[in-house]
């Protein structure tokens, strides 16, 4: 990764860390295959005035990078995806906007499958003035400790410090 592109990581982490959120709802369902499951939270933005953040504002997009960076961090290679794998790499800021996008209806999207053999199966949809929702496949329940991480549970820090 490029000076430029860690210059660009750090401040969309700096931005993550600054966003306040509460968890609204935490829900285990049925994976496709009988020996996973999925899992889904709802939660919610919050300024000091109690209303919704934008999904426009850089702040979700700080958030839904540093989500992306634990999710990478966390994730292994699982079936083919293992020749593409390296155990020393780094979610950078291209991987980011690869996986982003943003409706018509003004959802901001983040949507990762496999990313160089890892299988991270994380899905966010950021609405507007309205929940934040994560998905995630085969993941346990990483994204609960993802959120703790990013509410000061565990230090963020680049991979390989």
């Amino acid at each position: 990764m490029n000076e430029n592109d860690q210059q660009a990581g750090l401040r969309l982490l700096e931005q993550a860390v600054v966003v306040e959120f509460v968890v609204l709802r935490s829900e285990v369902f049925a994976g496709p295959d009988g020996g996973e499951f999925g899992l889904r939270l709802e939660l919610q933005f919050v300024r000091d005035d109690e209303d919704a953040l934008p999904s426009d504002d850089s702040g979700a997009l700080g958030f839904l990078f540093a989500i992306g960076v634990l999710s990478f961090a966390d994730a292994r290679p699982r079936g083919a995806s293992e020749m593409h794998y390296q155990e020393q790499d780094e979610f950078g800021v291209g991987d980011f906007l690869n996986c982003l996008s943003h409706s018509v209806g003004g959802h901001l999207r983040f949507d990762a499958d496999y990313v160089r053999g890892r299988r991270l199966k994380t899905r966010i949809v950021v609405s507007p003035n309205g929940p934040v929702v994560i998905d995630t496949q085969g993941r346990g329940k990483s994204a609960e400790h993802w959120l703790a991480r990013l509410q000061g549970g565990q230090r963020l820090r680049p991979i390989g410090e």
